[in-house]
């Protein structure tokens, strides 16, 4: 090992050093399945902003955004970040308060399909199984996508074979997964989103100047076509229409439907709070996307004679960044910002995932006498058995990060998106309504996604939420003799004050 990469090294054992200590700290904090799931409902703002948006962007944001933007220029890449904008703000304005309220008057719920199956008095836990399945389904391919990012900055940074830096990042986040729960999750959410925050604005920017500032730089940049400053300009040989800007606009539908980004609205503190996490989120994700964007098109001139022939290998455009433009040691520990990234994320999902299947599924179906102890251990067995099929799918290298997470989003926020909504904002929705759309919006999904050409280039979360939609109102009205408890349960949930 040479002094560049044992400094490297060094900066990363003391940064994973950090962060299982962080897991081992909150492991003594950690009393009950409340606690393991939702941090006891205990978050304050700060700590529920940066956890949000950490665990949201995970190393899509580090490395998928930034190769989108340097392989093709600003078009796609800056239509998408405008979508998760608006969509991230109208998440929080619309769905935050309203959903920590109602999951706690739902009997306390601390799972999605606990909240579900409690807001339309499911009694024969069929919507608490399905949302369940789907939880595990598209977690496994999001989860994949970290251990993809993982593997991809430890083969570039230390020369390592591909599979062996694949392990190694998982064992990382299997640690403190296991050892702390929620509260691990979120604790290392903010030092994750911290760092991530600082890493990206200062490569970007450093990066800018280097290349003879703004308007050098992006004067310079024309030369490589004006797609690559101008959004509103398609690159020469491509169709960028009207269908293609709204594909990329249509990812703000998914957080709608993200039940990693979900819980941390039921984990904040009080409603009082949301509107200052609100505010932070809303500033972490503006700036960090600017950045992210930024690092892309100026790596275009920053990194010649070096250049990229595919979008998988621009995903590295970050990387390359950062270690042309740092010490070696600073830069190390800026790299841990991707580590950071793809950690948030995977923990989160591990999390959300195994409790989906032992509180809603192993103690609602198979044994419901199970104590808060076995239903522990149950998550725990369940992260390292998702993590194992995870480790399967995130074995190509070749693999692009951007199109791994893209077909996950879609995923959840096709199925959970409209039941979300319908769930907080009409009374008038029944489970049967929410099984038709949950079961629609996941097919619709999973089939579009196989076809193309011409409307079906459509990304594929804009038809399954329609169609999702659709079927919601559909049999929700079909639906001629809905629960009056629950509708009284619902009113009584409108009226609780904010």
């Amino acid at each position: 090992m040479n002094s560049y990469q044992f400094l490297t090294a060094l900066a990363f054992a003391l940064y994973l050093g950090l962060m299982l200590a962080i897991g081992f700290f909150t492991f003594r904090k950690t009393k009950s399945t409340s606690d393991y799931f939702l941090g006891g409902r205990s978050i304050g703002p700060w700590f529920t902003a940066l956890s949000a948006e950490a665990s949201d962007m995970s190393g899509w944001l580090l490395m998928g955004l930034p190769g989108l933007a340097y392989f093709t220029g600003l078009q796609e890449a800056f239509w998408t970040a405008v979508g998760l904008l608006v969509g991230t703000y109208l998440n929080w304005f619309f769905v935050a308060k309203r959903m920590r309220k109602y999951t706690i008057h739902a009997k306390d719920s601390i799972t999605i399909p606990e909240f579900l199956a409690n807001r339309f008095h499911d009694k024969s836990k069929v919507l608490q199984t399905i949302s369940s399945i789907i939880i595990l389904v598209f977690f496994v391919v999001y989860t994949a996508s970290g251990f993809l990012a993982c593997a991809k900055l430890f083969t570039s940074v230390f020369g390592m074979n591909y599979y062996a830096a694949l392990i190694l990042g998982v064992v990382v986040i299997l640690g403190y997964t296991l050892l702390g729960g929620y509260l691990a999750v979120v604790a290392t959410d903010f030092v994750q989103g911290s760092l991530m925050f600082v890493a990206l604005v200062a490569t970007g920017v450093l990066a800018l100047f280097a290349t003879g500032g703004p308007a050098h730089t992006f004067a310079k940049l024309g030369e490589f076509g004006q797609h690559f400053i101008n959004p509103f300009i398609t690159p020469p040989g491509t169709s960028y229409g009207f269908l293609q800007i709204l594909s990329a606009l249509a990812w703000g539908l998914g957080y709608f439907g993200m039940p990693h980004i979900l819980v941390r609205f039921m984990s904040i503190r009080s409603n009082a709070e949301v509107k200052t996490s609100r505010r932070i989120a809303m500033v972490w994700v503006t700036i960090a996307m600017a950045a992210a964007l930024l690092v892309g098109v100026v790596g275009k001139l920053f990194l010649l004679p070096l250049t990229y022939d595919s979008q998988s290998a621009a995903e590295a455009v970050f990387i390359a960044s950062m270690q042309k433009i740092f010490p070696t040691f600073i830069a190390g520990f800026f790299l841990c910002a991707i580590l950071a990234a793809s950690m948030s994320t995977a923990d989160s999902q591990l999390l959300v995932a195994s409790s989906a299947f032992s509180k809603d599924v192993y103690k609602a179906l198979l044994r419901k006498d199970a104590s808060d102890k076995e239903t522990l251990l149950v998550s725990r067995i369940t992260v390292i058995v998702i993590t194992i099929i995870a480790i399967f799918l995130a074995m190509d290298p070749t693999s692009s990060i951007f199109d791994v997470v893209s077909y996950a989003w879609a995923g959840f926020g096709a199925t959970f998106g409209p039941v979300i909504i319908a769930a907080l904002f009409w009374r008038r929705a029944t489970r049967k309504g929410a099984i038709a759309a949950m079961v629609g919006g996941g097919l619709t999904v999973i089939i579009w996604k196989q076809l193309s050409g011409g409307l079906f280039d459509v990304y594929e979360l804009l038809p399954g939420f329609i169609l999702a939609s659709l079927l919601m109102i559909l049999f929700s009205l079909l639906d001629k003799n809905p629960d009056k408890d629950m509708l009284a349960e619902y009113d009584a949930y409108m009226a609780i004050e904010d």
